[in-house]
Formats: structure tokens, sequence, C-alpha cells
């Protein structure tokens, strides 16, 4: 049999108001550290990890990104990374920010930390990086030769994130149980290219059911404002899911149709803007649909994505038409995705529409 492949970041670490303690913990691996984040970041965040990191006899420099991460980008921050001398890199924000500092470490051949404000999706553990063109399409998958070697999320900060960027977050982790299901049915590769990892399948299992029984609890008084929520037992287990089980879920243990499904929709006006997590929620459910699944297990997940607020059709994604040349044109650049071999069936773009018009009609059962 062919190896299997586990990876994961050095260190994982958890907890309130960890900021403050930021230079503590990167004192392990540099003094003199190299910052990615973008304005609005920066001016919330910059005072107390510049007093922390001084604490600690570390030298701090910065590198403000934002925008679209797209080769152009990267060489930019090359060039302004030229001035600078660092050991280390630490990109603190959201998916993009921490793309820019793994594309910058990597880059650099420097380590890499993540520092996420917000949990939007599982980039803090994963080596993977987006690189997009200047229409938004995803133009490559880079990866990093290796994990971050510290990822700290503070509970304490992304509580304060607003509540549409939980929701985004727990809508990409939901479909890792099921898409590292479907790549071990059908001997699939892992984003190592190695045979998937049995623990990365149970964590992605394991990652489904806290969010089953926390995510709601966890979302009760959170309200849609920036100033988000205080952290609680239920926040405190939804992010470990959404960040660390979801992340080792889907590296090690691979991905299907739900992540495949993301490249037709990025072709789609109103789509292609969606955040990632909601695009995968609703490729989720198709993929669902092309498992076979039970309509009762699709009725009540529906009616779960209804409560938090998840995208059920194209329309609630952002498309503007829903007419079946949309739905073909999604599902013939979903047929182009790597993952989409990861089933256990061979698909074709037919099947994709079909179940897109199926999942339609089910959603319509419910109002």
């Amino acid at each position: 049999m062919s190896p299997i492949v586990f990876g994961s970041p050095g260190r994982y670490i958890q907890g309130e108001a960890l900021l403050d303690r930021l230079g503590l913990y990167l004192s392990g691996y540099a003094n003199q550290v190299l910052f990615v984040c973008d304005a609005f970041v920066g001016k919330l965040v910059k005072p107390t990890i510049v007093s922390s990191c001084h604490g600690q006899n570390i030298r701090t420099a910065w590198i403000e990104f934002d925008g679209e991460l797209t080769a152009q980008a990267v060489d930019r921050l090359k060039r302004e990374a030229q001035s600078a001398d660092f050991q280390l890199v630490v990109a603190v924000g959201g998916g993009k920010t921490l793309d820019a500092g793994k594309a910058l470490a990597h880059s650099s051949n420097r380590p890499f930390v993540a520092v996420p404000t917000v949990a939007s999706n599982d980039s803090p553990t994963s080596k993977n990086y987006v690189i997009y063109d200047d229409n938004h399409h995803l133009a490559e998958v880079r990866n990093m030769p290796r994990s971050a070697v510290l990822v700290i999320a503070d509970t304490t900060l992304l509580a304060r994130a607003p509540r549409h960027f939980l929701i985004a977050g727990i809508g990409d982790a939901l479909s890792k149980y099921f898409e590292a299901e479907q790549c071990m049915k059908s001997n699939g590769a892992n984003l190592f290219g190695a045979r998937p990892s049995y623990s990365g399948f149970v964590l992605a299992k394991a990652c489904y059911a806290t969010i089953r029984e926390y995510a709601e609890h966890a979302l009760t008084g959170l309200p849609s404002a920036p100033q988000g929520c205080a952290t609680t037992v239920a926040f405190d287990r939804l992010i470990e899911a959404v960040i660390l089980m979801s992340g080792l879920g889907f590296e090690s243990g691979g991905l299907s149709v739900a992540h495949s499904m993301t490249r037709g929709f990025s072709r789609v006006p109103g789509c292609a803007t969606a955040a990632h997590g909601l695009a995968v929620a609703y490729g989720l459910l198709v993929q669902l649909r092309l498992e076979r699944r039970s309509e009762s297990f699709i009725h009540e997940l529906l009616s779960f994505y209804q409560r938090i607020g998840l995208p059920k059709t194209l329309s609630e994604l952002g498309a503007t038409s829903n007419d079946r040349a949309i739905r073909q044109s999604i599902a013939d650049y979903t047929m182009t995705a790597p993952h989409i071999r990861n089933f256990e069936r061979t698909l074709n773009a037919e099947d994709i529409v079909a179940a897109m018009e199926a999942i339609d009609s089910m959603t319509h059962e419910l109002r």
C-alpha cells in the first residue's frame, strides 16, 4: 500500500487575550519579525503586538496588504520585504492576509506564523494559499513546503469579528467530513498527494459533530455589529472545530465535490465574490445529493442552514440568474477541479447540473 501523510502546524494555541502574550510565543522562534496585515487590522492590533514583542526584545517590521492576492501582489510583497531584516513572517488578519503572509514566507524561505482575526475558514492551519487573476478567478493554488510553525487563535479577538465571518467558517468546515469520506472511499489523494490519513478523516468527522452540537449555541446572541460577543465554552469549541479540526481534516483527509464546485462558482457573477465558506456550504448540498443521501437527511441539513444563515440556493449565494446555462457553466468548470476525482463513482457535468436542480427543488419544499 502507498504511504499515508498527515500534516499539521508545529503548534496551535487557542485562548483569550493571546495577543497580549504574542511576543512570548514568538520569542522561541525569532528576534526579528516581519508582520503582514491590512490597514484596518493594523490600527486595531499593532500597538498591542508591538508592546508585547518589545517586552521580549523582538524587533518588528510591518508590511500593509490590502486587496486580492495576485502574482503581481506577491512580487510587490517580495520587493517591500527586501528592506527588512527578518527571521519569521507573521500574518495577522483574515484569509487573504494570511495567504499574503504565506506567499511572503514561501518566497523568502522563512517560517510562518498565522494569527487569524476572523474564523471565516481554516486557512490558518493550512500550507496552501490561493493566487487569483485580475478578474477574481482562481489562477493557481500554491503550497508552502511546510505548515505554519505556530497558529495563535485569540478567541477574544475572534469574538469581536462580525457574525457573517463565522457563519462562512462554519460553511467551510461542515463539508470536511463528507469530503474526507469520499476521498477515502475512492482511494483518492489528500492535499499532500498521498493516501488519506484515517486520523484526518476522524478529525473531519469530529469537526462536523462539534459544529452541529455547538454552532447554534455559540451564535446565539452574537450580533451582526463588529463588537462581537463574549467568549463561551460553545464559542471556544466552535472555533477549534472551524480552524483546527477542519484544517487538519481537509489537508490530511482530502477534498471532493464541495470544494471542487468553488471553481465553478468563481465564473458566475455574484457567486464569484461570495465568501469561500458560503460557496462550499452550497457545494456540500450538491455533493450530498450526488452521494444519494436520503431526502430526510438533506432536509434536516437545509433546516440547519436556514437557522444559521447559510445559502441553500444559487440566488442566496449571490447569482443574479439561476437558469440552466448558469448551472451548466458551474458544472463545466467544476469538472476541471482536481478534487472532483475523489468520489465513489465517476461524475460528469450533467450529474452536477441534475444535483443542483434537485437541491433547488428540495429547498422550495421547505418554504
